[in-house]
């Protein structure tokens, strides 16, 4: 259970895909969450929860030396053993974002400050005090809020979507084509079969070239250069980038709308 994250443990918000209902807290720095809607921006003193079962990206707005996050996962099992032990009742909890900004108070700050004591090595908490604190930043939360108990505790696996809106809607996203099945409610198979159904292509080949597409126009209409945007579509390297966009287009990159 992942529980405190320095500026060099940063890789778990590079994970597209967040399993786990995660609260973070910004002791430095500033950082912008985004999906394919809306920015969320955290800075010093900020906290929110990045909700389970959503893609989500980030980008971080100072230097990464300056930058300091302390990272709660709430995983399934200890949520589950935390409701039944606290007899939780859930409410309600409205609105679909992937991240959700939690309002500051002096008992989430004084929280925060309590952690000291019980860091060890680089910044992992203190394995006897662990899940005491997890609980204690939960009943807080719960206390503060308690409409979250409606999200963390929210135990369903993602319902059936429409497959073709989703994937024009998340297709910038670089997940396997088994988190895109979960997410849509299908096997992988049943996922595989109304894609070719829908697209008359395989998940991997219609991502590719969506993804292209969506390069082109904004480099020849936006004006955007190949390495400010290769990235946000999903590709790993401006050299893979550059490869594909010349075998689709017959073109490099650097050349679209060239006068």
């Amino acid at each position: 259970m992942k529980t405190i994250a320095d500026d060099k443990q940063t890789n778990i918000l590079k994970e597209q895909f967040i399993p786990d209902n995660v609260f973070v807290y910004i002791a430095n720095g500033a950082i912008c969450f985004f999906d394919t809607h809306k920015n969320y921006i955290f800075k010093t003193g900020d906290c929110g929860i990045a909700r389970k079962n959503y893609l989500l990206k980030y980008k971080l707005l100072e230097s990464k030396e300056n930058f300091d996050p302390i990272i709660f996962c709430f995983d399934e099992p200890f949520l589950v053993n935390f409701q039944k032990k606290y007899q939780i009742k859930t409410i309600d909890f409205k609105g679909e974002e992937p991240c959700i900004k939690i309002s500051k108070t002096k008992m989430i700050e004084k929280f925060i400050q309590s952690l000291e004591p019980y860091h060890k090595g680089v910044m992992q908490l203190d394995d006897t005090f662990e899940d005491l604190k997890y609980e204690e930043l939960l009943l807080i939360l719960l206390k503060h809020q308690p409409e979250l108990s409606g999200l963390l505790f929210d135990f369903e696996k993602p319902g059936r979507l429409n497959l073709e809106a989703f994937m024009n809607r998340n297709f910038r996203f670089n997940v396997s084509v088994e988190r895109f099945a979960f997410l849509t409610g299908r096997s992988v198979s049943a996922f595989k079969r109304d894609f070719a159904a829908i697209f008359n292509k395989t998940p991997s080949r219609w991502l590719v070239q969506r993804r292209l597409e969506e390069a082109y126009f904004l480099m020849n209409e936006k004006k955007k250069k190949p390495s400010e945007i290769y990235i946000d579509l999903g590709f790993e390297s401006l050299s893979h980038f550059s490869v594909s966009f010349k075998k689709q287009f017959g073109i490099k990159p650097t050349e679209v709308n060239r006068s």
